[in-house]
């Protein structure tokens, strides 16, 4: 059996979105980085991002614009300077990507822009509806070519390692030193060590039945952040896309923002329009108010989706601008210049994370959290379309100009007894099934129980519920050797209780999150805190 192995390098960053190719990059041209990836490295959830990224370039906008949409948007819960930082970052941000290869589509020397849902100007940037694709593989071809980037593929991160078990020290007076990373291929339990530590293992979104996400999406991020001590903030708030093809066989396909911002409008089964009754803006209404409503839809109607159609639009139209989407969907034979697309809201962005500062900076020394996995403050209570990618970018690169002034040694390896894994009188899982069937249960509770419209009865049902299969878990967890399969089950059921707990603290409707005991906003406006240490939580009625 092959030894475990301690690798060292000066900086450590665990994900392969934009938002850990980014900062790998950046950090490359200061010092060595390892990338870990818990598969391959072209897939991530910032892969999927067909719309675009968002920036103030066109003359009739203005930064004031793009801060009064995003503070809309968020729903009382955006943090004013925050939203300022990285909005007025957001030019210098697409220079960079420029730079490194991004190919944004224009109209003639000038940027093609978008409109999306929530934004009042053009200011969306693409590349056709793949410009997510585009941005990872500009991005790879780079990180591929750098000398100083060693990218480990098929390595999934277990746990941080921290100068003190949490469990005996508060976040603040902790140390990052490295994490504990399995490699899926041999299952050994290997030591990666490093002045710097960043987070970006992007969101949550197969804790639920349907989502936009990749099969990686299962929590590792969140999961390592609580048992390390840190703030989980407004976990609760989870963005769900209004429009997912709902068809058999594609399990997890997006169609963009995009098409709704070029005209697409939704129908019921029977062809009626409807979304007139729930916002003046139509179609073009932010995510949290198009979803609602296509969920009241089908529950008051009995069906299960309903309709987008851009078909009324030019055929040679819809198949430039969206090239992508039109093959995608001829592949499941529908043509989107012929006839409506078949569509349900699907689970899609966290838009709560791991508490961080201005510069990405976690409680825990020398340890930075960054991209979805992250709770900046940008997104309050519901993220504005395409705000993702400029986010994970923006705070990527204020992480690495805080890493830069902040230059320190790697770890000692001599220091500690826990820098190797310590499998204790753990021995092989013989019983496997346990991890098929707890994961169709988890992602069917958090679906029925804390889905797009919630109520505190479903809530407290569902706390006692996943209460009984974390303990069972937990159990299985400390009896046998940690493999891939099992780790992302403990993590998405540890997602889905911090999802219902932190569902509990809040009692009102705000943004993307929606309860039908509580359907107005609060006039006290507050972060639901998910932590170990309980002095720290926000206390509401909720009985915790």
């Amino acid at each position: 059996m092959e030894d475990k192995k301690i690798y060292k390098s000066e900086f450590l960053v665990i994900g392969s979105g934009i938002a850990g190719l980014f900062c790998a990059i950046k950090l490359s041209e200061i010092g060595k980085v390892n990338l870990i990836t818990k598969e391959k490295i072209d897939i991530s959830n910032s892969v999927y991002a067909q719309g675009g990224i968002a920036a103030v370039l066109d003359e009739r906008d203005d930064f004031q614009n793009h801060i009064k949409d995003t503070l809309k948007t968020g729903g009382g819960l955006s943090k004013k300077k925050i939203v300022e930082m990285t909005v007025k970052k957001a030019p210098l941000i697409i220079q960079e990507l420029v730079n490194l290869g991004v190919r944004f589509d224009k109209s003639g020397n000038k940027f093609e822009l978008g409109l999306e849902g929530g934004h009042s100007f053009r200011r969306i940037l693409h590349r056709y509806d793949y410009t997510g694709k585009e941005i990872i593989d500009s991005l790879i071809k780079r990180v591929r070519k750098n000398k100083n980037i060693r990218v480990f593929e098929n390595h999934q991160i277990i746990d941080l390692i921290l100068e003190f078990h949490p469990q005996k020290t508060k976040p603040e007076k902790n140390k990052a030193l490295g994490a504990y990373i399995l490699n899926s291929k041999t299952n050994i339990i290997n030591s990666f060590l490093a002045s710097k530590i960043i987070i970006a293992t992007g969101g949550a979104g197969k804790t639920y039945l349907y989502t936009s996400n990749p099969h990686t999406a299962t929590g590792d991020g969140f999961a390592i952040g609580y048992k390390s001590g840190l703030n989980l903030v407004n976990m609760e708030f989870v963005q769900f896309h209004p429009t997912c093809l709902y068809h058999h066989k594609a399990q997890n396909f997006l169609i963009s923002e995009a098409l709704r911002g070029e005209g697409a409008i939704l129908k019921t089964i029977k062809g009626k329009r409807f979304m007139s009754y729930y916002s003046a803006m139509k179609e073009l209404a932010p995510r949290d108010i198009v979803s609602q409503a296509i969920a009241n839809e089908l529950k008051k109607n009995g069906d299960d989706f309903v309709y987008l159609d851009i078909s009324f639009k030019s055929p040679d139209f819809v198949k430039k601008r969206f090239p992508y989407i039109y093959k995608t969907c001829l592949k499941y034979s529908i043509d989107i210049t012929k006839e409506p697309i078949p569509v349900v809201p699907a689970a899609h962005f966290f838009c709560g994370g791991i508490e961080v500062d201005e510069n990405s900076k976690t409680s825990i020394k020398n340890l930075y959290a960054v991209g979805e996995v992250s709770y900046t403050g940008l997104h309050g209570a519901n993220r504005l379309a395409s705000n993702s990618l400029l986010e994970a970018s923006v705070f990527a690169y204020q992480a690495y100009l805080s890493i830069k002034n902040d230059r320190i040694e790697i770890p000692n390896t001599q220091k500690g007894k826990h820098i190797l894994w310590n499998y204790l009188k753990t021995q092989k899982s013989e019983e496997d099934v346990i991890i098929s069937q707890n994961w169709d249960e988890i992602r069917t509770l958090t679906t029925n129980y804390a889905g797009i419209i919630r109520s505190t009865q479903r809530l407290i049902k569902a706390k006692k519920k996943i209460n009984l299969i974390f303990e069972e878990i937990n159990y299985y967890y400390n009896k046998y050797k940690p493999n891939k399969n099992f780790i992302e089950l403990r993590n998405i059921a540890f997602v889905s209780k911090a999802i219902i707990e932190s569902s509990l603290l809040r009692q009102e409707s705000r943004g993307s999150y929606y309860n039908e005991d509580f359907p107005k906003k609060s006039n006290e406006i507050y972060e639901s805190v998910f932590n170990r240490y309980l002095e720290n939580a926000v206390k509401r009625k909720a009985n915790l």
